[in-house]
């Protein structure tokens, strides 16, 4: 059997953290998923990652892991006698067996634990970094993931086969956010039932939009009269353009609420998209304009400034 030294497949110290490990595997699996990566040999760094991630992700899997010692990354080595004895299914040949397969028959055992033969057992759960773009995160969409996974024949040996799932994502869904589809992991033994998937969703970022859980954010360019008179805008929004009334004296940096506007859930909960204004100053101006705006400089006792010798006293 080949050594392959998870942690630095993850590129995390031994003594790391539950939370650093995830840490590194989402970013990771982010940089090398094969339908957004332009790195070399992406789709088998993916698959690495993904494996390194699915024993140290487990405190069992990864105490096992730990107990089989150092050694260099594809060295063939062995597990000590007793490590068979606590982990080890009994059926398990390590001859010609690959690592990744030794620790999928570790799944849903408790360290040392026995069951009975013919007892139903729960599949294996699995886990995918889904990268969506901002409208499909917005609206919902259909996707198909193709995941390398480790499944168990009827005697209970592992293997590495090919999956194809085709998902509906919910609208609503935002960045970070851990989906669970039931029943779409691995097949359970002996009745037992199939295990889970856990979808990690990352939504690209948009030109315009910020994303804050369900709120969105953007900035509202003004004239300058728009802000001091007041005016009704057409604003883009993900469902469409709205006019929003901007109130008389607005000022340079107010958020305007468009409630309901930002992402919402097939469970009816929905976010709200706020407009930050910025004062917009015209940088190309006639004779005629320019005379209008002295006129206003003249007539106008408005010091933007008056405050700034309290404020340096701080008062």
């Amino acid at each position: 059997m080949k050594y392959k030294d998870y942690y630095a497949v993850l590129g995390v110290e031994r003594t790391a953290s539950a939370d650093a490990i995830k840490t590194a595997y989402r970013k990771l699996a982010r940089k090398f998923h094969p339908d957004v990566s332009k790195e070399k040999d992406a789709e088998e760094k993916f698959k690495e990652v993904a494996e390194a991630y699915e024993t140290l992700k487990d405190p069992e899997k990864r105490a096992a892991y730990d107990e089989l010692g150092r050694h260099g990354p594809g060295e063939e080595f062995r597990p000590p006698p007793d490590w068979q004895r606590a982990h080890g299914e009994p059926q398990f040949s390590f001859d010609d067996a690959d690592l990744a397969d030794l620790f999928a028959g570790l799944a849903g055992r408790a360290r040392g634990a026995r069951r009975a033969p013919d007892a139903p057992t729960p599949g294996q759960d699995y886990e995918a970094a889904v990268r969506l773009g901002f409208d499909q995160a917005y609206a919902g969409a259909e996707i198909e993931l193709d995941l390398g996974v480790i499944e168990h024949d009827e005697r209970g040996a592992p293997r590495r086969v090919q999956r194809k799932i085709k998902l509906r994502i919910p609208k609503g869904v935002t960045d970070g956010q851990k989906l669970r589809v039931p029943g779409k992991g691995a097949a359970g033994f002996n009745g037992g039932p199939p295990g889970d998937l856990y979808l990690d969703i990352e939504v690209q970022a948009h030109p315009l939009f910020r994303t804050d859980g369900l709120d969105l954010h953007m900035d509202l360019p003004l004239a300058p009269w728009e802000a001091v008179l007041g005016a009704s805008v057409e604003v883009p929004t993900p469902a469409g353009r709205v006019t929003l009334k901007i109130p008389a004296g607005t000022r340079n940096g107010q958020q305007l609420r468009l409630a309901g506007r930002g992402f919402s859930r097939p469970s009816g909960s929905a976010g709200h998209l706020y407009a930050h204004v910025q004062i917009a100053v015209p940088t190309v101006v006639d004779d005629h304009q320019r005379e209008l705006y002295r006129q206003l400089a003249e007539a106008s006792a408005f010091d933007p400034r008056a405050n700034l010798e309290d404020i340096a006293r701080g008062h």
